[in-house]
């Protein structure tokens, strides 16, 4: 099975490359070459996707059993990959965001059919216009789409709501015994997915054509509180969290850009029905229980130093929130 990735080699994708090529997968990554491929076996191909003439030019003659695009975020992106692959594939994966599903949840078990609403995040809102084209190409034109939904999959990130993603300003300030923050008071659930475990769904959709005209998400089982999973990451450090617990509200009036993050996405309590990806993927398991998975991660940050970065950004921000909500707490 000859498959492209556009992307490959990020948090999500390069855990399903090296699983596809485990599997014996034809793969092919398509992107700007900024990272080192450290894939073996797979073929590259350097371009940047988002020159449409360039990658004409460097795809054509080729055609794939599957295409998959990690990296498309918006209609426009949508739109160029449709008239790139019409006729070049047999199923063409995006890669939404389980974000885009209804905003407040009006029942916090969400499947595939729960409906798609987010007016706090335009994240979100794209991902859905997204999905909603590539029905559209599906049920007019044929066009082979497949929509999957991650929900904060984890492995060279941290799956947090605030305080860190790609540095280790999170991780610098439990190790120094200062104040983290956690929105709301904690309680609400949340599930995080370890990327090895995500590619074991994702890879088994691969040249699956029952999928077409479908969606799917991706995510563990493991369920927990914001609370845990905080500490869960404390424990691994060898620490105990300083916790600060701040109205969700509250962040989103500090930081603007946390009202998608939290009202839109993680302050919403979500348990995800896995049964779907099951039924379609019968051997498909999470395996990774957070406490495992985040150690890994740990240790992946630091095995090399510049991976160790502390961002001045982050953490003026998350002393500004602290100490503007203190001041405030500590007069009523």
């Amino acid at each position: 099975m000859k498959v492209l990735f556009i992307g490959g080699t990020g948090n999500i994708s390069a855990s399903c490359s090296r699983l596809a090529l485990q599997r014996g997968i034809d793969l092919y990554i398509l992107n700007r070459g900024k990272r080192p491929l450290e894939l073996d076996g797979a073929q590259s191909i350097v371009c940047d996707i988002s020159d449409e003439a360039e990658a004409e030019e460097r795809l054509k003659g080729m055609a794939f059993d599957v295409v998959a695009n990690f990296i498309a975020f918006t209609p426009a992106d949508v739109e160029r990959d449709i008239r790139l692959f019409k006729g070049k594939t047999r199923q063409y994966i995006f890669i939404s965001s389980a974000s885009v599903y209804q905003k407040p949840l009006l029942h916090p078990f969400v499947t595939e059919s729960t409906p798609l609403k987010n007016p706090y995040w335009a994240y979100s809102r794209d991902k859905i216009a997204c999905e909603e084209l590539l029905v559209e190409a599906y049920r007019k034109g044929d066009f082979p789409a497949v929509i999957v939904r991650p929900s904060l999959t984890y492995d060279t990130v941290w799956p947090v709501a605030i305080g860190a993603w790609e540095d280790y300003t999170l991780i610098d300030r439990l190790r120094k015994g200062q104040k983290i923050i956690v929105h709301g008071d904690g309680t609400s659930l949340w599930t995080v997915t370890h990327s090895i475990d995500f590619a074991k769904g994702f890879v088994g959709l691969l040249g699956n054509y029952t999928t077409l005209g479908d969606s799917f998400h991706i995510t563990s089982d493991e369920v927990l509180s914001w609370n845990q999973i905080y500490e869960i990451i404390a424990d691994a450090v060898g620490v105990e969290a300083d916790m600060v617990h701040i109205p969700s509200a509250f962040i989103a009036k500090m930081v603007d850009w946390m009202e998608g993050n939290l009202l839109g996405d993680k302050a919403q309590s979500t348990i995800f029905d896995n049964s779907k990806i099951k039924r379609f993927v019968p051997d498909f398991k999470a395996t990774i229980p957070f406490h495992v998975g985040v150690r890994k991660t740990l240790a992946w940050f630091e095995s090399k130093p510049e991976r160790m970065r502390v961002d001045d950004y982050t953490n003026e921000m998350m002393d500004g929130i602290i100490a503007k909500y203190e001041s405030v707490y500590n007069t009523l």
